[in-house]
């Protein structure tokens, strides 16, 4: 049935149209009422404004489209101990271990409705409303994720029904990451959590500390940090080095304004263990051999807000400036031979916006409305190096000098206007929407041959598109609901995607790759029911994407970094189910006893290219998560399962690859699942506000493992048994 449906831009056309001819209604209407003794209806409908500000599970319910929050309270009765932990337990997303380029605890691998995990490139990462990437629009991988766990307060994931406010990549939905809010009165918290595991005996230290508080006048600070220190659980290469501070303050001026600036700075530097091939897993899949991979970044930005709040107007205006870093260093063997080469990809990138954003609340007839409009000016550059060494004796030689083999400068200018108007007619509300978006980018490119500039091309682009949305939701009562969405999402041109590299006569050359691309685009549905009360909360979303122009890299003989194409298209299509309750609803006797699960389906397939009709890589067709939780008095004990089926990881050469290859690059990868158990106590005021918890993971110490194809790539072991201690003292 998902199939045969056909998104229809004339339909959601008429839809947007009565958003625009309400309002003139509205002032037609209001003009009328100064002539006659004709008077509109009284308003009793509070403006929404930001709908991902302070999001809660009411909020969830009232949204219509598939969207979970996972807050601190959950994560800390659970064993949750980093932002992969955390994402575990959204239905529709599946996290990626760290393997390849992506293989450190810097860099964040998440993938929504089984689309390409491997730095996070499909999805809007947002953390208090600023994006996370190095490049929103030129760059929008989290190859560099500059968030840590100790600093969040909730993750709030809106998987459809959010294209028209928010991007550009949103084809898989919006992560919204909110830090720690400034709290009313004094207080603060100091904490740590301790990893040890047991399969290399390595340990990571992961420290927090949060210390804040309002004054009288209305002026909020606020100090957060969080880190990570130690090892990984590889025995060679995995040393983790986080630090990660933020100062935030607020002012409210007024009953209804208010101004708040964050100071934001990110330092990161983790290395990273090479993917083995088949032989060396069989013998430890523990090892490593080469020591010179690591990742490294750091990221400085700050963010102005200016907010008024009354009964019917939410008015907002957002700023930030961002300031980035990266760099890297791969170590690759040079084929039969005894030697290697390291390449190195030092990049800066710089990018400013502003996005004001007006939502007023009114009554026309006996619907109660509230329309958006809001814009977005988004500004960055960036500066890319991608350079390597001679080859020398992988044992005993040291790397030389890394010598350019591209640079390039590039640049977007983007805008970004929205509109959309909340329709409430008893027991059905109907938000119409549209965006528009016009992006020009550039980017200054040259090859180098031997340290030697060659040529430079200057390919550039403009885009406008308009992306209309949707969404319907009925409400059978308070706590029952059904919805369905239906919106365009696109991606726009990365600066990789303008240019490539050729081999001409022997020489490396830059030649553009403009011919025939364009932003990507997907069609995305959603038909689901949500249900919260009496102790339950339930939501269950079927789901569709058809994903028919997406950009492909192709990598024929004679091209050296490949070529971006047209070929790509791909459908997702599934299922979405979670719950939780509280089996204190039913008898005071099981106040305490929490259960909670969730499961997705998704069957995401090639729609054209050789691979037609074949699932996609790096995703499993079926993902769930079981957990219980009993607190009683001070103590509180919790059980986890997560479980995945297998993945493929076919390759790229033209046969679909599901038996391991020697080097282990290619070929299927096995389902798994693992266990995981926590206790905790809270000595609370009695003893200083102590809290101690500890717990396991992987309890069986189930051995699984995942693949990568890259210049690292290889088989990687997962996460073996894991003890953690967490202690903090609330003051």
């Amino acid at each position: 049935m998902l199939q045969s449906l056909k998104f229809k831009p004339s339909t959601l056309s008429y839809a947007i149209g009565l958003s625009f001819l309400s309002v003139s209604s509205i002032s037609y209407a209001e003009n009328e009422d100064n002539n006659q003794t004709q008077t509109l209806a009284p308003i009793v409908v509070q403006a929404q404004g930001n709908w991902l500000e302070n999001a809660n599970a009411e909020k969830v319910h009232n949204h219509a489209g598939a969207r979970t929050i996972i807050d601190r309270k959950k994560m800390d009765a659970s064993a949750v101990t980093s932002i992969r932990d955390a994402l575990k337990q959204v239905p529709g997303v599946q996290v990626q271990d760290s393997n390849g380029t992506g293989g450190s605890d810097v860099s964040l691998n998440l993938g929504v409705r089984g689309l390409t995990s491997r730095l996070s490139p499909r999805s809007t990462v947002l953390m208090d409303g600023v994006p996370l990437s190095f490049a929103p629009y030129g760059q929008p991988q989290l190859s560099m994720a500059p968030l840590s766990m100790g600093n969040i307060e909730s993750v709030d994931v809106v998987r459809g029904a959010g294209s028209v406010r928010f991007g550009p990549q949103n084809v898989g939905g919006i992560i919204n990451f909110t830090t720690r809010a400034i709290p009313e009165y004094f207080s603060g918290s100091v904490g740590l959590t301790t990893e040890f595991a047991t399969g290399t005996d390595q340990i990571k230290y992961s420290p927090n500390l949060f210390i804040g508080g309002t004054m009288e006048n209305g002026l909020g600070l606020a100090l957060l940090y969080s880190g990570t220190k130690g090892d990984g659980y590889r025995e060679a290469n995995n040393e983790i080095d986080i630090d990660d501070v933020m100062l935030k303050t607020s002012y409210q001026f007024t009953d209804h304004d208010q101004v708040a600036v964050n100071l934001h700075h990110y330092e990161g530097r983790g290395e990273m263990p090479e993917g083995l091939t088949a032989a060396q897993y069989a013998e430890n899949p523990y090892q490593s051999n080469q020591f010179r991979n690591y990742f490294a970044g750091r990221r400085s930005d700050i963010s102005v807000k200016y907010s008024h709040k009354d009964d019917v107007n939410n008015f907002e205006v957002l700023g930030y400036y961002v300031d980035s870093f990266r760099t890297s260093d791969l170590e690759s063997a040079i084929a039969n031979t005894a030697n290697s080469r390291i390449s190195n990809s030092p990049r800066d990138y710089k990018y400013f916006g502003i996005e004001p954003r007006y939502s007023r609340a009114y009554t026309w007839g006996k619907m109660n409305n509230e329309v958006t409009v809001g814009y977005r000016y988004l500004e960055e550059e960036s500066s890319e190096f991608s350079g390597r060494t001679a080859a020398y004796n992988t044992m005993t030689g040291t790397p030389g000098t890394r010598v350019p083999n591209t640079t390039s400068d590039g640049g977007t200018k983007a805008h970004a206007i929205y509109i959309d108007n909340r329709f409430g007619l008893g027991a059905w509300t109907i938000t119409p929407g549209v965006r528009f978006e016009s992006i020009e980018t550039h980017n200054d490119f040259t090859a180098y041959q031997a340290g030697v500039a060659v040529n430079t091309v200057h390919p550039k682009i403009k885009s406008d598109e308009f992306l209309p949305n949707i969404a319907i939701q009925y409400a059978f009562n308070d706590q029952w609901n059904v919805f369905a969405n239906a919106g365009v999402s696109f991606g726009p041109q990365q600066y990789n995607q303008l240019v490539t590299t050729r081999t001409v006569n022997n020489v490396n050359t830059a030649v553009t790759t403009l011919d025939g691309l364009h932003p990507e685009k997907s069609n995305n549905y959603e038909i689901g029911t949500k249900y919260l009360g009496n102790g339950l909360n339930a939501e269950f979303t079927v789901f569709y994407l058809d994903f028919d122009k997406e950009l492909l890299l192709e990598r024929p003989d004679n091209i050296g970094t490949g070529i971006w194409t047209n070929l790509g298209a791909t459908s997702h299509k599934g299922v979405e189910a979670g719950l939780s309750y509280d089996f204190g609803s039913l008898s005071d006797s099981l106040k305490g006893l929490k259960a909670y699960s969730n499961y997705t389906f998704t069957k995401a397939v090639s729609e054209a290219g050789k691979f037609d009709g074949k699932d996609l890589p790096y995703y499993s067709r079926h993902v769930a998560n079981l957990g219980m939780g009993y607190t009683v008095n001070k103590w509180s004990v919790n059980a986890d399962m997560f479980a995945q089926s297998k993945q493929h990881a076919p390759g790229s050469g033209n046969q679909y690859q599901t038996e391991e290859t020697a080097d282990g690059r290619t070929g299927d990868i096995p389902g798994y699942s693992t266990f995981a158990v926590r206790t905790g106590y809270n000595f609370g005021k009695d003893f200083y506000g102590l809290k101690v918890a500890g717990g396991v993971k992987n309890v069986f110490d189930t051995q699984y493992f995942t693949r990568s194809s890259d210049s690292t790539g290889g088989k990687y072991v997962g996460q073996p048994r894991t003890f953690y201690l967490q202690t903090s003292v609330d003051f």
